[in-house]
């Protein structure tokens, strides 16, 4: 058997000794072979030769597709012709403020208080990275822009680019790249409709392309859609081989062989075509169409990776940044992996990095894959490093199962929080950053009413410490205003702050303070609020509401947010001579006494008292809608906290439910 570029003839019994510094291999019948540990990829592929007992190495890159993997809809994350992208914006907050200045290719810099936290790419062509002092950013370059990001400060309703910001008295504001991740986010699902998107970051989404991509597949190869009549194994016939395919000049291919630069060596390029290929290409029409999109309306430019799951696809965005899309084969996994310091991989730069690095005296992929060739390294590795270490197993094998998933479109929390350089000791220091805080959260808040105006939020939540392990926090329900502004916020954190700090006891300093909203959900848009119902003078004042001569209840002034409860309409069939009816919402049929109907014959009496007893019965489904928003009860009890339902109140003599709703002054 020979090996490609090396022209090394070997049996394939063999056995593989691992010392020190060499590999020695030694063939049953050949002298054996010592390898410097360079050669690890090399001597790991010869050692998989054996195949009995050893785990194989990337042994899944080209599995065998069959017209039920083409058919079927539900394979999920095991499904071979599954396509992730990852699509990340170019120095996004760099690019965030070049939009906004009108910049196009100058060099410009962000600023949060003292660092550098974006560079644009005209600025990294002299050199300048966020890990650059200020100083020395303008000695290399003296014509650089540089913005300090928005801040809050007391006495705004909004952020705004101020001069001397100071961060004893301003809060970061990051809301202005909020708003533009937002509308990026929002050209993605217009220009992806089918695909699943998940937000990574501010920056950065997973596009799962597998289901769009397989609908394309069958569009342009319809011979796929259906099983040939003399497929010998039905649907689990393998698929014909595929068409040729031309990759097109929009995305950088990763080589299969590192010492080939597939853009210059056709040889490269004409490797073997898998369908999971095609599928790759098909997605990454997909992608530049999107991503030319977005940088033709809103002016940002994105890079992407296109690969079979998320690990991959992250892994490959930035293989040509900015600008650019690379796609990485499912043969070019291996290469591409292999060399890579594992300790630069996500989730691997930390203590389990270290301790994987130090336990097996390795740094690169292709290293720790070779001192975990057996099997048996995978239950070593989960005794040494527990169960998860099975994923740096399979990571490293280019397997990543996780899934993309949309995230919910309404977050259940919000929070600004501040860092304080000077800590607070009074407590008449507390309520100037309590309206920095709120001026954030209304605006935040504000800004996702926009889009849904039902949204608001049960709880308002303080908390403040001092380091780690020592805090407190103190919440109470958020009443519901028609509008939200900073003195509304403000003054409910206020009331918060003195409950907090009013009783205690001696010196105190605070040096983190967070303000935050929980609890935000969607409300009925069916469903009156408390504060709007009780805007009704009669409502307040005791007094029934005003007939209109017909008998008929009138009708509610439209309200902005949230939307009046209606009334239960009655059928369009009764008349003036009605005595009962059948009610919309509670399916129940109404009906005058017939007491009452037998003491009067009159027409007039009998349709006032009918119009009458169609609205208490409204009025009462809508005193049951009211109730039902009332907050329960929470009181603090330690750190914790302890919700009062109605199941574990005590009972007392009072009036209950409904009437005690309508007894309250």
């Amino acid at each position: 058997m020979s090996l490609i570029g090396h022209g090394w003839a070997l049996p394939i019994s063999f056995r593989v000794v691992n010392t020190l510094n060499t590999l020695n291999i030694h063939g049953d019948t050949e002298p054996s072979l010592s390898i410097t540990k360079s050669d690890y990829p090399l001597a790991m592929s010869l050692a998989q030769l054996k195949g009995k007992g050893k785990a194989q190495d990337y042994e899944d890159l080209d599995p065998v597709l069959t017209y039920r993997h083409i058919l079927q809809n539900n394979l999920g994350t095991r499904d071979p012709l599954r396509v992730v992208a990852l699509c990340d914006s170019d120095a996004f907050y760099a690019a965030c403020e070049m939009v906004r200045l009108g910049v196009t290719d100058k060099p410009l810099v962000v600023l949060q208080w003292e660092g550098i936290i974006a560079v644009n790419y005209p600025a990294r062509k002299f050199g300048i990275t966020r890990f650059h002092k200020l100083k020395d950013a303008k000695e290399r370059c003296p014509e650089l822009i540089i913005i300090h990001v928005a801040t809050y400060k007391e006495g705004e309703a909004e952020p705004g680019y101020w001069d001397n910001v100071d961060s004893k008295t301003h809060k970061v504001s990051l809301d202005y790249y909020r708003r533009e991740s937002a509308k990026v986010l929002a050209m993605f699902k217009a220009g992806l409709p089918d695909a699943e998107i998940e937000k990574a970051s501010i920056d950065e989404a997973f596009i799962d392309f597998t289901q769009p991509v397989r609908q394309t597949l069958i569009q342009r190869y319809p011979y796929l859609s259906q099983i040939p009549p003399d497929a010998p194994n039905g649907a689990d016939t393998p698929l014909p081989a595929p068409p040729p395919l031309n990759w097109g000049t929009d995305s950088h291919l990763i080589p299969i062989n590192p010492a080939v630069d597939p853009e210059s060596n056709p040889v490269e390029v004409s490797a073997p075509l898998t369908w999971h290929d095609v599928a790759l290409q098909i997605a990454s029409e997909m992608m530049h169409k999107v991503r030319v999109d977005i940088a033709t309306k809103l002016g940002y430019t994105t890079s992407a990776g296109i690969a079979r799951n998320k690990f991959l696809a992250k892994l490959c965005a930035s293989y040509r940044k900015p600008y650019s899309q690379t796609i990485l084969r499912n043969q070019a996994i291996p290469c591409y992996l292999k060399p890579l310091e594992f300790q630069k991989i996500r989730f691997l730069g930390g203590k389990l990095g270290e301790a994987l690095a130090k336990e097996y005296d390795v740094s690169t992929v292709a290293d720790l894959l070779f001192a975990c060739i057996d099997h048996p390294a995978v239950e070593e590795l989960q005794s040494k490093f527990g169960e998860s270490a099975v994923w740096v197993y399979e990571i490293f094998r280019g397997i990543d199962r996780s899934e993309v998933k949309e995230k919910p479109a309404v977050n259940k929390s919000m929070l600004a929080a501040k860092a304080l350089q000077k800590p607070i000791t009074r407590i008449a220091d507390g309520p100037h950053w309590i309206r920095v805080l709120a001026a954030e959260l209304s605006l935040r808040l504000n800004d996702a009413r926009k889009e849904r105006p039902n949204l608001w939020p049960k709880t308002l939540v303080l908390h403040a410490g001092h380091g780690y392990g020592n805090a407190r926090s103190k919440q109470a329900p958020f009443p519901f205003t028609r509008d939200v502004t900073v003195d509304i916020v403000a003054a409910a954190g206020g009331k918060l702050w003195k409950e907090l700090v009013g009783n205690v006891a001696g010196p105190f300093k605070i040096s983190i303070l967070s303000l935050g909203f929980s609890g935000i959900e969607v409300t009925d848009a069916s469903q009156q609020s408390i504060a709007t119902f009780l805007a009704n003078p009669s409502v307040v004042a005791g007094k029934k509401r005003p007939r209109e001569e017909n008998g008929n209840p009138p009708e509610r002034p439209h309200r902005d947010t949230p939307p009046a409860r209606s009334r239960p309409s009655s059928p369009t069939s009764i008349g003036p001579n009605s005595t009962s009816f059948t009610c919309s919402e509670c399916h129940k049929t109404i009906s005058l006494s017939p007491k009452l109907l037998s003491s009067t014959s009159d027409v007039r009496e009998r349709a006032q008292a009918f119009a009458a007893m169609k609205d208490e019965h409204s009025d009462f489904h809508f005193a049951q809608s009211v109730a039902r928003e009332v907050e329960p009860e929470v009181e603090h009890i330690g750190t914790s906290k302890k919700v009062k339902s109605s199941k574990t109140r005590r009972k007392d003599n009072g009036p209950k439910g409904i009437e005690k709703f309508f007894n309250r002054t």
